[in-house]
């Protein structure tokens, strides 16, 4: 299938923005991470964040001002050793690079880890969205170099609804791959979500076009066939 032919199973050029933690990655690192080590009160945020009562930035930023820097190498060697890749992934990148549809990865995961697992997969460092770290102070220090823009007030940290603004409906087919409350807001804009977990449930909720996936390689078949219409 060439390009022209790929892009003509959608009504604008396709544009993939895909989450990282539990979507290219088996599981969530971040929680992971914090299982791991577990600090002290690190609980009592987890549940700020499900139930609302913190914004996902104050919640990741407050979790990572509870380890100490000096366990850097130690949290980081943790993930890489543990982060599996969910099957299909290759294939995923190479079905776009094939149709020369953009693949972007927004992520709400933190660098130290998100370039890492990456880097066999040769993505663009400027098609990685993710939040930054610093190991400089006594306690880690999460940085966020894709805040929200004036249109989202969720205070995101790394802000997918920005990310996908940039790229107008009108021009393109904007479709999410993720599965978490870190892609609820992106969901709305999307004009086609893939779909695990609490992403499926939200947007059932919501009534959005999604389709639920377990692997790449499911997600690959309904792009073949153009999406939802299947």
């Amino acid at each position: 299938m060439s390009p022209s032919c790929a892009n003509t199973r959608f009504p604008r050029p396709p544009v993939l923005f895909c989450d990282f933690d539990g979507t290219i990655t088996l599981s969530d690192n971040i929680v992971a991470i914090m299982k791991k080590f577990d600090p002290p009160g690190v609980k009592e945020i987890i549940d700020g964040i499900v139930g609302g009562t913190k914004s996902i930035r104050e919640g990741v930023g407050e979790m990572f001002g509870l380890l100490p820097s000096s366990e850097n190498e130690e949290i980081r060697s943790f993930v890489l050793e543990t982060a599996g890749i969910r099957p299909g992934f290759p294939e995923l990148l190479a079905w776009c690079k094939e149709h020369e549809v953009p693949f972007y990865v927004t992520s709400g995961g933190i660098d130290f880890f998100v370039y890492p697992l990456l880097e066999p997969f040769g993505i663009p460092a400027d098609h990685i969205y993710c939040n930054g770290s610093d190991f400089e102070g006594e306690r880690i220090r999460i940085t966020w170099p894709h805040a929200c823009d004036d249109e989202c007030s969720n205070d995101c940290g790394m802000c997918k609804a920005t990310i996908i603004r940039r790229f107008p409906r009108d021009r393109h087919y904007r479709i999410l791959i993720g599965d978490s409350v870190t892609d609820f807001a992106g969901a709305k804009l999307a004009d086609l979500v893939f779909s695990r977990s609490h992403l499926t449930d939200k947007c059932r909720e919501l009534g959005l076009p999604h389709i639920p996936f377990e692997t790449f390689h499911d997600i690959i078949r309904h792009l073949d066939q153009g999406g939802p219409s299947s």
